[in-house]
């Protein structure tokens, strides 16, 4: 990777992607894009940037030519509980900015990484240690429904065109930098932010559900790892199962009451999200990443909940937020 483009840079992976892709390659050399510059100031004010529209094609393509792009990074996506409030645009924006994209890729010998999720994963897929290879025909989510679209679609235009397309299956990712934007798992960063404000949470899915979680410094790294990988050794391209730490509600609100002893929690459930969390695995397997380029995580649920109540208490204290 040379020169980089990060599509969707405002979102919560990006907002993160885009500084620590900087740190690696220079600011000059990873150009922010996103819809809108006003939500995305700290990232214009780092390095260069341009607004777009991921589904205006000709736009994206000026973009690439521009700075003699690469690779791309496509973030854009409506999450899955937010998909569901309106499925046509998720479907819209989902794939729409993935075909331009890989169409763009391929005109212009580009790199892609567009990521997956748990979502690609459905009611009929093996629950425990999901394999890498699997079930994805029972999706109940439009949103997962598009990450298998997409998985699909990387695929054939690697077959097909030579894209150097790459992925991997995230899990819910945990981060103190950016709010949850309307994801199944967002349970996992709001309960440090309430803990913290009143310490006491309302949690939106039942005690007992299982979910993969990571820490976004995991993720980022997996990315980097991910795209600067001998592509010889890749056997899988999209999408590798990553995986980090696997917990339930009354196991982060246990690791939290070590830090604050008097923290409570209760439940009022959210129905939708919890038919999408029942769909999910409870566990992923990640050996093919772990063995084809070296995956290996650095957080798991006690080091991240350490982490994570240091950095959003700091943030209150900045007054950063209320």
């Amino acid at each position: 990777m040379k020169k980089i483009l990060i599509v969707g840079a405002g979102g919560q992976i990006g907002s993160e992607l885009v500084p620590h892709l900087r740190s690696i390659y220079g600011n000059s050399n990873v150009v922010a894009a996103d819809i809108s510059a006003e939500k995305c100031k700290a990232l214009a004010e780092a390095g260069p940037f341009e607004e777009l529209n991921a589904l205006d094609g000709e736009g994206f393509s000026a973009i690439v030519k521009k700075y003699n792009i690469d690779t791309i990074f496509n973030l854009v996506a409506l999450l899955s509980a937010t998909g569901e409030k309106n499925p046509k645009l998720a479907w819209d924006i989902n794939i729409g900015a993935l075909t331009n994209s890989l169409y763009i890729a391929k005109d212009n010998n580009c790199a892609v990484f567009t990521p997956s999720s748990i979502g690609a994963f459905g009611n009929d897929t093996p629950k425990d240690k999901t394999p890498q290879d699997t079930l994805q025909r029972s999706n109940t989510t439009i949103y997962g429904v598009c990450k298998v679209t997409g998985e699909l679609l990387s695929d054939y235009y690697f077959n097909r065109f030579g894209v150097d397309t790459r992925s991997v299956r995230f899990p819910g990712l945990i981060s103190y930098v950016t709010l949850p934007g309307g994801g199944t798992t967002d349970y996992a960063v709001e309960i440090y932010y309430d803990a913290i404000r009143k310490g006491s949470f309302t949690c939106n899915v039942k005690e007992g559900t299982y979910m993969d979680m990571m820490y976004m410094p995991d993720a980022l790294n997996a990315v980097v790892q991910l795209m600067e990988a001998d592509p010889s050794k890749l056997k899988h391209r999209n999408s590798f199962n990553i995986a980090s730490m696997s917990f339930e509600p009354e196991q982060i609100a246990a690791e939290i009451r070590k830090h604050i002893p008097d923290f409570k929690m209760d439940y009022q459930i959210d129905p939708v999200k919890q038919a999408i969390a029942n769909s999910w695995p409870n566990s992923m397997d990640d050996t093919c990443a772990r063995e084809e380029w070296g995956w290996a995580p650095k957080f798991d649920l006690t080091s991240m909940t350490n982490d994570m109540l240091i950095k959003v208490k700091e943030k209150f204290d900045k007054g950063l937020i209320k």
